[in-house]
């Protein structure tokens, strides 16, 4: 929207011209003009005492119709009338002989932002030189006039992305023909009212057109003068497009006195407010962009020019209503606000004063003694102390200061806490015993652990607490037993993860002093659990992290120090906890990775894989019947058997958790589900009335019989089918209606009545309904089994039926159970002095050591059985461990070694059924190993009847369970010597 502009100068030199002016603006307000008697409505009632030098000074418009020559007439009046007018002003039309019309070269202005309508002023800054002292010049020479166009964006830019303050510095830049291509055709003639500095304003008169390009610099054109094109001023159409301007502007002013003071101005200025006026005031004073506004002053014909006009000023009144909702509605929000504070305000000083509330300090004081009253007596005098400090601390505080939230936060964790409170214990042995056995099979090492540290407890009457750390491979129960556990002893349970923990604050808590501070793990699990002696399950206690923020591992010393942590020290607390009633929990993979400081602390239980007995126990008891209650199954409608179960734990879940095995039986499961949705829609169709001539199909869910379909295709999905002299059997004793029964549709014909009668006979009967029922079963057996659970992804460890020359079984251990493993040898070429060996397999730097003293104790041994043989001497000899993709590592293959060399030395393959492990010396010393477990149920897994174990291992073999050690021939050795001869001596008879 252009606004009114005038320097002080400007102003100042008002009055001079005011005078001349005033008998031709008598006489324009005493015009009968209806359009001008219409806005005078719109001036207010203090207009009159208004229409003083005032608004002369402020805004000041010029005739641009056919009045002027009488407005040059007025300017020569003024002109002799005060000859000094020329030197001391620029405020108003400036004196000259010269006529608007009679310009026809005049300077080119480019404007960048809006057109200049006719009667309207307009300050631009002319930044090029030449063109500033040319407009000087001009104006010197009392022809005050210029033309100003708007200039067109340049071509592919796009207006919404260029800045106002670059697109007129790319105008400044632009010259001569250039600038005159962008420049649009139709503009203003503007008079100069007054040149400061580079500033020039200008006042519009009236449309022109550029013919012809005079002179590039400064940019002269030709101009041709614009007139409107005729028009009947009596025209119904053109009046009511005039009032309906006149009825918008009205809305419009009501918006802003801003636009009310232009009306007002521009009436009293521009003289008799005709149409072509009407519509360039409505274009002028809104707010639409610079291409609207130049088409409005482009349009000559002046019906149209008030149709845009009018259009524009539509869009003005929308804007104005939607900013004054918008304003409305803030006000109204914020007016609420107040008064709602105000009220509120008041309220509470009412009830202050009445003694019916009290300040927030004094609530929150109330409220943390009322929590901290029940456990007063049994809490700790020093946090009493410090209870009481901070609570003082509290009411000297101010409530918006940042300390207050931070001692508020304190008191509440402080008060918070189960201070002295402990669940009451279950030392039943026997119901602890039924507990743990209800939710875990086996786990004989950990039940007997727990009920150890129950029968502790009754005889002490209390207990202590203890850090027990389960070891084992993935999915054999750690985490799931500790809440069994909890049951079991009847504590709360609480469980926090810390794999990948590298913040020592989650353990220790934070300082107070920091933004968001919070205590540790320790402290929120007291607040949870709401007692001082839960279990607390530490999760993956061996991946644990270390970063920046230091090593948590460390933290965890205190933790679970049973010396330490009677008075843990939390950091955000800083004040002494006793975690000495609190059992926890650890569970971890390998216990490998844990610190060994930490590791000293805590009380391992290994948890190794289940054997097969033991998977098809925890099968049957729990997870079958856990996941067929979960798929809403019935027990009489599904049987898996013994031998599909068997199958699916050997070559589908082999390994040593049970974590597979249960989503392979939920998979089976969900098959079923579907299976039995499916047959039941398929079995069960919707009831057909049975006419003359035609059949009807009794349905299971109706009669309880199955039917095959008249198609003759059978029941499907495993429907079964009931012949039709089952049917007459079962309807002859009830009704002498059912005549007869086609063989060969399976169907019966009979007529409406008969089928009623049947019916009700049959469902009255209930005894012979349940003898002729047939529950739908679906049956799971190794022959269907891969239609469920797909191909096996498992095939058999056993390369070997029996292993070859220079090939000998290993036993291996690994982080999901045991498994089996071969060393293979085989001779590369031989020659005199070519003795080498060469490993392959993925092997780690232990084993590579292990390799090479193999081939060193073989060749003693082989120096020692058959010194003739020089075997190792002259051969190049290849040893490699499959699988080649799986890293292995570990000092206990070195038995197995040596036989596989001095198998192929001799040429002789081991006996049959062999399996070894053990750590060899040079000088032959068999050292024990670990996971003894594991590798008798991967040698079981593997059909082997002989093992070779170290006799240091002697006692990890005797407590393994009598179904593990079944059917196997242990042998326990110290020296290789032993091995060797359990290997090679045997009678190749007998094996044969």
């Amino acid at each position: 929207m252009l606004k009114a502009v005038a320097s002080t100068c400007l102003q100042s030199r008002f009055h001079v011209a005011t005078t001349a002016f005033y008998p031709y603006l008598r006489h324009a307000s005493e015009s009968n003009s209806p359009l001008l008697r219409v806005l005078d409505s719109l001036k207010g009632p203090n207009y009159s005492n208004r229409r003083g030098p005032y608004f002369f000074r402020r805004f000041f418009c010029s005739d641009s119709s056919e009045d002027s020559a009488e407005s040059g007439a007025e300017a020569r009046r003024v002109e002799t009338d005060g000859e000094d007018a020329d030197s001391k002003s620029t405020a108003a039309i400036v004196p000259t002989v010269f006529k608007p019309e009679d310009c026809l070269t005049v300077l080119a202005l480019p404007l960048p932002h809006r057109p200049l309508f006719p009667g309207f002023y307009m300050p631009i800054y002319v930044k090029d030189p030449k063109l500033l002292a040319a407009l000087v010049e001009s104006r010197k020479r009392q022809a005050p006039f210029a033309g100003a166009f708007l200039v067109k964006d340049e071509p592919g830019t796009d207006p919404a992305i260029v800045s106002p303050s670059d697109a007129e510095k790319n105008i400044y830049e632009l010259k001569g023909k250039e600038l005159l291509g962008r420049l649009h055709e139709v503009g203003t003639l503007a008079q100069i009212t007054s040149i400061q500095g580079d500033q020039v304003v200008l006042i519009g008169h009236r449309r022109i057109r550029i013919t012809e390009l005079v002179d590039e610099d400064p940019l002269t054109v030709k101009i041709d003068h614009l007139k409107e094109k005729p028009y009947d001023r009596d025209d119904d159409v053109m009046k009511a497009t005039s009032f309906e301007v006149i009825s918008t502007l009205k809305d419009v002013l009501k918006t802003s006195s801003l636009w009310r003071d232009h009306v007002q101005t521009y009436t009293q200025h521009i003289g008799d407010f005709n149409y072509p006026r009407l519509a360039d005031f409505g274009a002028a004073i809104s707010g639409a962009n610079k291409f609207q506004c130049q088409e409005v002053l482009d349009e000559l014909d002046v019906y149209k020019r008030l149709k845009l006009s009018l259009e524009l000023l539509k869009k003005e009144l929308e804007i104005s209503k939607i900013q004054e909702a918008i304003a409305k509605a803030i006000e109204e929000k914020i007016s609420g606000e107040q008064r709602r504070y105000l009220l509120n305000e008041q309220l509470k000083a009412i009830k202050k004063e009445l003694g019916l509330e009290t300040d927030d300090k004094t609530a929150l004081s109330a409220k943390f003694r009322e929590r901290l009253e029940p456990k007063k007596d049994k809490c700790p005098p020093h946090v009493l102390q410090v209870i009481e400090e901070e609570l003082t601390k509290l009411q000297l505080l101010e409530a918006s200061s940042s300390e207050f939230n931070v001692t508020r936060n304190y008191l509440d964790w402080l008060t918070a806490l189960p201070w002295g409170i402990y669940s009451d214990e279950n030392f039943d042995i026997l119901r602890a015993q039924e507990i743990l056995d209800e939710d875990h099979y086996g786990l004989t090492d950990v039940k007997e652990r727990i009920l150890e540290f129950i029968a502790v407890g009754k005889l002490r009457g209390t207990s202590q607490g203890k850090i027990i750390c389960l070891s084992g491979p993935p999915g054999v129960g750690k985490t799931s037993i500790g809440r069994s556990i909890a049951r079991a002893l009847n504590r709360k349970f609480y469980r926090f993860s810390v794999g990948g923990l590298s913040d020592v604050a989650e353990i220790k808590g934070h300082r107070r002093t920091y933004i968001g501070a919070m205590p540790g793990k320790m402290v929120q699990c007291l607040k949870n659990v709401g007692t001082a002696n839960p279990l607390v399950l530490i999760d993956e206690i061996d991946k644990l992290g270390r970063g920046h923020a230091g090593d948590p591992a460390s933290a965890m010393l205190e933790l679970l120090d049973p010396e330490q942590n009677a008075n843990f020290l939390d950091h955000y607390l800083d004040v002494p906890i006793d975690l000495s009633k609190v059992l926890f929990v650890c569970t971890a993979n390998v216990v490998d990775t844990i610190p060994n400081p930490l590791l000293d602390r805590m009380e391992i239980i290994s948890i190794a894989g289940y054997i097969t007995d033991e998977k098809m126990h925890i099968a049957r008891g729990y997870l079958e019947k856990h996941t067929r209650e979960a798929c809403g199954i019935k027990p009489e409608e599904v049987e898996v058997t013994d031998a599909a179960l068997l199958y699916l734990i050997e070559n589908y879940c082999r390994e040593a958790g049970v974590r597979n095995l249960q989503k392979q039986i939920e998979k089976i499961y969900r098959k079923i589900a579907l299976k039995l949705v499916r047959r039941r829609a398929q079995n069960n169709p919707p009831a057909t009335e049975v006419e003359d001539g035609q059949s009807v199909e009794l349905t299971a869910e109706s009669h309880g019989i199955l039917t095959e379909t008249s198609t003759g295709e059978g029941a499907q999905d495993g429907a079964v089918s009931v012949e039709p002299s089952n049917i007459e059997k079962a309807s002859e004793t009830s009704v002498e209606e059912t005549k007869s029964l086609d063989p060969t549709t399976d169907l019966i014909e009979k007529s409406p009545d008969q089928a009623a009668t049947t019916e009700v006979i049959l469902e009255s009967d209930e005894s012979k309904s349940n003898e002729i029922e047939t529950v739908d079963k679906v049956l799971v057996d190794t022959n269907n089994l891969m239609d469920f659970v797909g191909k096996p992804v498992f095939h058999a460890e056993r390369i070997y039926e029996q292993t070859p020359v220079g090939v000998v079984m290993g036993l291996a251990w690994t982080a999901m159970g045991g498994s089996t493993l071969y060393i293979e040898t085989t001779l590369v070429e031989q020659g005199e002095g070519k003795g080498a060996l060469h490993v392959t397999g993925q092997l780690g730097d232990v084993m590579k050591e292990s390799s090479q003293i193999a081939h060193t104790l073989a060749r003693a041994i082989l120096l020692e059985k058959d010194p003739a043989n020089p075997f190792f001497a002259n051969s190049k000899l290849h040893l490699h461990v499959p699988a080649g993709a799986t890293p292995k590592d570990g000092p206990s293959a070195g038995c197995t070694m040596i036989t596989s060399l001095l198998s192929l030395a001799m040429n002789k393959p081991v006996q049959k059924d062999l399996a070894m492990t053990g750590e060899v010396t040079l000088t032959g010393k068999i050292l024990p190993i670990g996971g003894v477990k594991e590798k008798t149920i991967a040698a079981r897994r593997s059909e082997v009847k002989t093992i070779i174990f170290p006799s240091a291992n002697r006692r990890d073999f005797d407590e393994l369970a009598d179904n593990v050690k079944e059917g196997l021939e242990v042998h326990f050795v110290d020296d290789y010597s032993q091995v060797y001869d359990l290997a090679f001596s045997y009678d190749e008879k007998r094996e044969e």
